[in-house]
């Protein structure tokens, strides 16, 4: 008999969207602002709950993302869809605020020699900066999420300790961050990895507060998530097509794809309310704005089927 019974599973799982920032930041061009808003409208028609949209850091940090104001203003901002941007600082709060945002995100990572290169701040600098922000934004009632990079591997340091992932993640919600995202930044966990991060994280807080962020870089990001969906994690963050990747991790692709992580959960009885066949057409969408194909196994599948010619 199959160890994995389905029964014991959750019945309902929330699909955070990272394509248009955590995935249009990684490209090597500018895409126009004109098409990461089509691209974001065409995910708010998904049923997708939480898209990360963009991100309010210094200009020159992050080229691709200098039309943060542009893009939030023009977004067709559906009820029920949760926008949320990377305000790293008081400043990049600011700036969030006059756009009008109203869920916001800041990270740092489980490794200080990533931290050193990604935002350049020790761990406990960056969480010295990130208690104000979220003191701030919580008070005016947004809603915050965190972020822990490099949870299972850096690609300075190599293998992470759990305990430095439950130390980083603890102080995020000790500061009152509604949602902690544990990323596998460079795409090297295994499902005996996420095993031992999620028990140890759950027990020092809820598992409802808990999100997992998977990158594919050695095809593992489907296994972690059936690792994860058998610790009780019921949130799990995606890119459209697979875009991304990380400037500060050489070879590592984005995300899990979003239409290969819709496939293989509603394959397996699992509802996440997200229309699988529009998210492809995003995908479509910006395949054509990047003059590329994207990485989702599944998009690749289907637009294979729609070309076929019956015999």
């Amino acid at each position: 008999m199959s160890a994995l019974s389905l029964s014991t599973l959750p019945e309902r799982v929330k699909v955070c969207e990272m394509g248009p920032r955590d995935g249009l930041q990684n490209e090597p061009g500018i895409v126009p602002a004109a098409d990461k808003i089509r691209f974001i409208d065409m995910l708010s028609a998904t049923g997708l709950g939480v898209i990360e949209t963009t991100s309010f850091v210094r200009p020159n940090a992050i080229p691709q993302l200098t039309d943060a104001e542009e893009v939030m203003a023009a977004i067709d901002r559906r009820p029920g869809v949760t926008y949320l941007c990377l305000a790293p600082n008081m400043r990049g709060l600011d700036r969030a605020r006059a756009a009008g945002v109203r869920a916001i995100a800041v990270f740092t990572a489980a490794s200080e020699a990533f931290a050193k290169r990604n935002i350049n701040m020790t761990i406990d600098e960056s969480l010295a900066t990130f208690s104000g922000v979220v003191k701030t934004a919580r008070a005016e009632g947004m809603w915050v999420r965190g972020y822990v990079s490099t949870a299972f591997g850096c690609p300075y340091e190599g293998r992470v300790p759990v305990e430095n992932v439950v130390r980083v993640a603890s102080a995020l919600a000790e500061m009152g961050v509604d949602e902690i995202s544990i990323g596998d930044t460079i795409g090297v966990g295994t499902p005996n990895q996420v095993v031992d991060v999620a028990g140890a994280l759950q027990a020092q807080m809820p598992v409802e507060r808990l999100a997992m962020h998977f990158h594919d870089t050695r095809g593992t990001a489907l296994a972690n998530v059936v690792a994860a969906l058998q610790m009780n994690v019921e949130i799990f963050d995606s890119s459209a097509g697979g875009l991304g990747g990380c400037p500060f991790a050489p070879g590592a692709t984005g995300n899990v794809a979003t239409e290969d992580l819709l496939y293989m959960l509603h394959g397996m009885g699992i509802a996440t309310g997200v229309d699988l066949e529009r998210v492809r057409d995003a995908s479509r969408f910006m395949a054509g704005v990047l003059g590329r194909e994207v990485a989702s196994r599944t998009y690749r599948a289907l637009e294979a089927d729609a070309c076929r010619v019956p015999a």
